[in-house]
């Protein structure tokens, strides 16, 4: 359904293979049922290796299958969730000044989305 499960704001100058280890700690945290996650490409090495020594993880990382456009397997849960948030005048643009406030106001966003679909 593509709902968020943690958000992790990080500077521009943190790769996002970096920032995607902290986000799944977070979720980590929160939902201790996790058993599994799919992952792009770019978070082969680093990610992988992280949640498979240390959390005992599975972490399937999902290939670029062809050079063509072509609708790959669960990507477009990822890519549609962030296009929601351009919906949203706060989100559209980087209008925040704390990380804490950058955050806060994509959980207030997919709250608002959660409630209209009820």
């Amino acid at each position: 359904m593509g709902n968020i499960l943690a958000v992790h704001v990080h500077v521009a100058n943190t790769h996002d293979t970096n920032g995607g280890v902290f986000t799944f700690e977070k979720a980590l945290f929160y939902y201790l049922s996790v058993r599994g996650v799919c992952a792009d490409n770019v978070y082969r090495k680093c990610f992988k290796q992280i949640f498979k020594e240390f959390h005992n993880i599975r972490v399937d990382i999902s290939e670029h299958l062809a050079s063509t456009f072509t609708v790959m397997p669960k990507h477009w849960r990822v890519e549609r969730t962030f296009s929601w948030f351009g919906d949203y005048r706060r989100l559209s643009k980087d209008f925040e000044y704390s990380v804490l406030s950058e955050e806060n106001m994509i959980y207030i966003s997919h709250t608002h989305l959660l409630l209209k679909r009820l």
